[in-house]
């Protein structure tokens, strides 16, 4: 039997496989709210054969935004235009969903990536942005406003606020981002968090705020749904933050109960330097699951069934997260499904899609016509 297709249970939350859509930022949202492109997009990666679809990274607050396109939850517009779609892929589709809240700190008001993805300046139709200190992204850009505690109780009541929202609108889970140098991983970082009060300094003041917003959204979504954190496990950067104490944080997450860590890399500075390769990131998920016990999910350049199957097989990681390899190939569960001689479920509808040799994919159907 196929590690990859073999169930995994998040409370009380069942996946048939191994295999999870990772959340993408498609970056045409219209003031925050999903419209037509999300339906589209959203509809095909729920029919991918995948255990868990992940809703792309949904800014808490309109500020919070990594683009002016970025999908949001943060009024009733933006929960409203979310409803219709994930209708949807309920009507459609078995697949657990979830979605990823985040805040995008001194990342924010940042063009789309086919316009350069850099900041926007306030003249230019931007806004300001906030972090754990007053230190840019990168050099030459203006600062982000330190938060200041009235600025902290609004991030925090944001995350709260949207993840009712979500519970509202039905989904199964929720993933924090606090990776990719966004607003929970600056302050993780000594390379963005340079305060000298109890959210700065040492590790543990550090990763006080991250665990004050998992605390938070964590008490809001029911006991049975799963509650994840996506994590940079290293800054890329000498004197970052590094897999020593993404382990550490891991542990704290996992005496609050956290379902799985998600482990990425980077994202802190463009000085960072990455040593890219297929599975670059999965001794990262390994040596968490290994020294914590918490369940991982491993990214990066997992492009093949093989590939995935290893992982979860050698015991690295829990479920495997595909990005690119699913916009590539909407199928990629299917044709993961058949190299592995596995089955995925389907519409009965598309139940005359395989061809002869792969004629079991979906089970023993019977599909007729006169």
């Amino acid at each position: 039997m196929s590690a990859l297709f073999s169930p995994f249970t998040l409370r009380g939350v069942t996946l048939p496989n191994r295999i999870v859509v990772s959340p993408m930022c498609q970056y045409v949202a219209i003031d925050g709210k999903a419209h037509s492109w999300h339906m589209i997009h959203l509809g095909s990666m729920a029919l991918s054969g995948a255990g868990m679809l992940i809703i792309e990274a949904t800014a808490v607050e309109a500020d919070g935004r990594i683009t002016p396109g970025d999908l949001g939850l943060w009024d009733d517009a933006t929960e409203a235009a979310l409803k219709p779609i994930i209708e949807a892929i309920r009507q459609h589709s078995k697949i657990a969903v979830t979605m990823q809240l985040g805040h995008a700190g001194r990342k924010a008001s940042s063009h789309v990536p086919w316009k350069g993805g850099q900041l926007i300046p306030v003249a230019d139709g931007g806004w300001v942005t906030h972090g754990p200190s007053a230190l840019p992204q990168k050099e030459g850009e203006a600062a982000p406003v330190a938060l200041d505690a009235a600025g902290l109780e609004r991030v925090r009541n944001a995350f709260a606020e949207s993840a009712r929202r979500a519970q509202r609108l039905g989904v199964d889970g929720i993933e924090l981002h606090g990776a990719h140098g966004y607003l929970l991983h600056q302050f993780l970082s000594p390379i963005a968090n340079q305060r000298d009060d109890e959210y700065g300094g040492s590790l543990e003041n550090r990763m006080r705020f991250p665990l004050e917003v998992f605390d938070i959204v964590r008490a809001i979504i029911p006991a049975h749904k799963p509650v994840g954190v996506k994590v940079s496990a290293t800054d890329w950067i000498e004197g970052g933050w590094d897999v020593e104490q993404t382990i550490a944080f891991a542990r704290e997450l996992n005496l609050r109960s956290v379902d799985w860590v998600a482990v990425s890399s980077g994202g802190i500075s463009p000085l960072q330097k990455i040593t890219v390769g297929p599975g670059y990131q999965v001794p990262f998920a390994q040596a968490i699951r290994e020294a914590t016990g918490v369940n991982t999910m491993s990214v990066g350049l997992i492009t093949e069934a093989e590939q995935a199957e290893k992982v979860v097989a050698n015991d690295q990681a829990d479920l495997v997260a595909i990005a690119r390899g699913m916009l590539y190939n909407p199928r990629w569960g299917w044709h993961a499904a058949a190299k592995l001689g596995a089955r995925v479920d389907a519409p009965p509808q598309y139940w005359r899609a395989p061809p002869h040799e792969h004629a079991s994919l979906f089970g023993d159907i019977v599909h007729g016509a006169r």
